[in-house]
């Protein structure tokens, strides 16, 4: 009888500490989306934009919690999916922004292609976390 009470007290807290983890994720992991003063010299409308972007396969998450901006005005097509061309990839050392040299291509999965904000800067933009991981990328054109 006790290892029952036991056991049923065991699984009801590791049920309250999923469902606590669980709106964590869903509710706070979306705010921590940082703005390190990286677009402060873009009219405000655009840095909205950048803020208010979320991931197309995960839409409660940014493009850029932990990813930075980088620009990528060229594209191929390989097969079924983009493959973004890094024009810009100037980093910014002081915002932990690593630089990607220009040229360099990455294959983006197509399901990390974003269509469904339009793009008030007309650039190409693609979000790149810290260890390479691609977060969303924004085809040139849309204005």
């Amino acid at each position: 009888m006790r290892k029952s009470r036991l056991l049923l007290a065991l699984s009801s807290l590791f049920m309250s500490s999923l469902f606590t983890s669980s709106l964590f994720i869903l509710f706070i992991a979306p705010s921590l989306a940082r703005d390190n003063g990286q677009w402060g010299d873009q009219p405000p409308h655009v840095r909205q934009w950048f803020q208010s972007l979320m991931q197309p396969d995960q839409p409660l998450q940014s493009c850029c919690g932990e990813a930075d901006a980088y620009i990528a005005d060229s594209f191929e097509v390989d097969g079924d999916h983009y493959v973004a061309i890094i024009t810009d990839g100037r980093g910014d050392p002081g915002h932990g922004k690593p630089p990607i040299p220009n040229g360099t291509k990455i294959s983006v999965p197509n399901h990390k292609m974003k269509w469904d904000d339009g793009n008030p800067t007309g650039h190409g933009v693609i979000f790149i976390g810290a260890h390479g991981q691609i977060f969303c990328y924004i085809a040139p054109g849309g204005v």
